[in-house]
């Protein structure tokens, strides 16, 4: 798969799939557990953009974040 989620992209994804991961655990804690399975769900999806540098919707609408970045692919 070629990159195609860098820069910027890539530092909001992570930041925003750990904080839904701790929503998730806190909703889990606290008994809603649709809302933890949702959050969860959503959250390893980012983190697994951020980590991989490639995002399935990028690449079917054609959207590539990496020229944002330092040049390397």
């Amino acid at each position: 798969m070629k990159r195609n989620v860098g820069g910027l992209d890539r530092i909001v994804r992570g930041v925003l799939g750990i904080w839904l991961v701790v929503v998730a655990a806190a909703a889990y804690r606290d008994g809603a557990r649709e809302r933890a399975a949702i959050a969860g769900i959503a959250g390893l999806g980012l983190l697994q953009n951020a980590v991989t540098c490639f995002c399935g919707g990028n690449y079917l609408f054609g959207i590539d974040t990496t020229a944002d970045s330092d040049g390397r692919n």
